[in-house]
């Protein structure tokens, strides 16, 4: 299953695709195939921005009272979960007018230690926008997207007991 509808290649190394994005500003996707750091970034990266912001959140060894975990399975609720991180883009390009690219990229399925689940990419002309303008991004994917996470550990297999409430403030519709 890969949640992509149509790639073109980046060019920068053999297993790289990009999602064709229409508005070539924002790249959304979620993808049961890995999903690349180099292409995130190549695909950021644009002449007139000075900054690009990636955030990488891979999977670790250990999650809240767990150990040995040893890989992450993810789900989602696809509809909601593309339409949320969308809202989540545009939150992002109205609180930071300056920046000019935004990637949001999560993997669905199995992942493995050390491997990227997440992908923020922001580009902007200068890093302070980049750098808020990431965090928030993916704050907000991490509360707000329907995402959840089983962690295969050495105790057996769990959901992720990280559950988080959503920001003050802020209220997405369910568009």
């Amino acid at each position: 299953m890969n949640l992509r509808s149509q790639t073109q290649s980046t060019g920068q190394d053999a297993g790289a695709e990009l999602a064709v994005v229409p508005d070539a500003v924002r790249w959304i996707e979620l993808s049961d195939q890995p999903i690349s750091v180099d292409a995130a970034f190549a695909w950021a990266a644009d002449p007139a921005c000075g900054a690009v912001s990636l955030f990488v959140g891979t999977v670790r060894d250990h999650a809240e009272g767990r150990t040995g975990v040893t890989k992450l399975t993810y789900e989602a609720y696809e509809a909601q979960a593309m339409a949320r991180m969308h809202q989540v883009a545009d939150d992002v390009f109205e609180r930071w007018p300056d920046v000019q690219r935004l990637a949001i990229l999560h993997r669905v399925g199995d992942v493995s230690l050390t491997e990227p689940a997440v992908i923020v990419a922001a580009a902007a002309a200068h890093r302070p926008e980049v750098f808020d303008a990431a965090r928030d991004a993916i704050d907000l994917v991490k509360a707000t997207v329907p995402l959840w996470k089983q962690e295969h550990h050495d105790g057996g297999v769990d959901w992720g007991t990280c559950a988080h409430a959503l920001p003050g403030g802020r209220d997405f519709d369910h568009r």
